[in-house]
């Protein structure tokens, strides 16, 4: 196509209408606004609109996030705009074997899926990825480390941060389980919910703004159906309701480590 993101979102919608599986790539998520309008008026639509006729099998991918010091426009995290359009899902890998995985998912799931790859962990982490065409479950969150004393939940490249922080609080003695959302829609809730009735407590992790992030659905989904089950109110750590301050105080918008280790603190000594 050409450098066009309305074009980019909208001439692939009509490809899987006709039965393909296209794949769009916006170049960093600052500029995936104009395909909102494709999503919101047809990708979404498209398999109640013709009562099940025809599907929309799009994959949108885009780079997502902050932490590699970039310009404006891209180092936005949007995740929550997208999880509140009905008929479309929300991916984000954390890792390269989960990335491989859940976009095999994505491209074979009849539906249309927004897949955000967080840049960070472009460069950030090597592993081994076998290509053995073996796709991850969608709607699934992933149990990264198990512990009794508190549930650390994340997603994207975030998750490095939880894990560091779950093993800073183990060298305290205090075990924290760890969950990678992976699908923020349709989210598996219920093995949130599991894990916060273990461990009575809870920590949410992002690196969006707090106000109106997807933290605060899981927060508040925990509220509705987990209330008896909380030792301590749930702590969320995401980043601040402003623009990135590029570059020089990007890594004081970040949530850090630290930033997650004393949540997870207040919540375990919480009287």
């Amino acid at each position: 196509t050409p450098l066009s993101e309305a074009m980019i979102g909208g001439l692939p919608i009509g490809l899987a209408a006709m039965g393909f599986r296209p794949v769009a790539e916006i170049q960093f998520m600052g500029f995936i606004y104009p395909v909102i309008d494709q999503l919101v008026n047809h990708a979404s639509r498209m398999r109640t609109r013709t009562r099940g006729r025809l599907t929309c099998p799009l994959v949108v991918r885009a780079p997502y996030g902050g932490g590699i010091h970039a310009p404006e426009h891209h180092s936005e995290s949007m995740e929550a705009m997208f999880a509140h359009i009905p008929g479309i899902r929300v991916v984000i890998p954390s890792s390269p074997a989960k990335a491989y995985g859940l976009l095999l998912a994505a491209i074979r799931d009849p539906d249309p899926i927004v897949f955000l790859e967080p840049k960070r962990v472009y460069r950030a982490v090597r592993e081994a990825v076998i290509d053995d065409g073996c796709a991850l479950p969608l709607d699934r969150c992933f149990l990264e480390r198990e512990g009794n004393d508190v549930t650390l939940i994340g997603w994207g490249a975030e998750l490095s941060e939880v894990m560091d922080a779950a093993g800073t609080l183990a060298d305290d003695g205090i075990e924290a389980e760890v969950i990678d959302v992976a699908t923020l829609k349709l989210l598996d809730f219920e093995t949130i919910a599991a894990s916060v009735e273990k461990t009575g407590r809870c920590v949410i992790v992002h690196e969006a703004p707090g106000s109106g992030g997807f933290g605060a659905e899981i927060a508040a989904r925990l509220a509705g159906a987990g209330l008896m089950n909380l030792l301590a109110p749930i702590e969320r750590v995401a980043g601040w309701d402003t623009v990135m301050p590029l570059p020089r105080l990007e890594d004081r918008y970040m949530p850090s480590t630290e930033r997650i280790v004393a949540a997870a603190r207040r919540v375990v000594e919480y009287a």
